[in-house]
């Protein structure tokens, strides 16, 4: 009985994928938060620049 509950593996894929969404989601926050005081500092120099 225990070892057909743990030879079950219906659900296996649903979970991997969940997995590799949440650390694709990870990486694309991590980039976005790194990138993103770098991406205002050039829209801040345009903006100076175009206002001069």
């Amino acid at each position: 009985m225990l070892r057909s509950f743990f030879a079950k593996e219906e659900g296996q894929g649903l979970v991997e994928y969940a997995l590799i969404l949440v650390l694709i989601a990870i990486v694309v926050i991590g980039v976005l938060t790194l990138l993103g005081n770098k991406v205002s500092t050039v829209f801040s120099n345009i903006n100076s620049g175009l206002g001069s």
